[in-house]
């Protein structure tokens, strides 16, 4: 195994752990009851971009591009 796969190989790894536990770490997405008293509508439900589920997201994101990205690479180095 070449030095740059198996780096790509490590790299794959931890992303993949830190996807599974940043999305462990978000919330759901369902509302309950709380929407039928008009709960949902909050403050913090506003400015989620702004708060720490707002970070989530966008981490979510950054590591499921690089999830994808790194999965096409190591699927292509493997045909070779």
């Amino acid at each position: 195994m070449s030095t740059l796969k198996m780096i790509a190989t490590i790299a794959y790894i931890v992303i993949c752990i830190a996807l599974v536990i940043v999305v462990l770490m978000q919330e759901g997405k369902t509302t309950g009851l709380g929407a039928l008293g008009g709960a949902a509508d909050t403050y913090w439900s506003k400015n989620k971009g702004r708060s720490q589920e707002g970070v989530l997201i966008k981490i979510t994101r950054v590591l499921a591009i690089l999830f994808v990205a790194l999965s096409v690479v190591l699927c292509t180095s493997w045909l070779d």
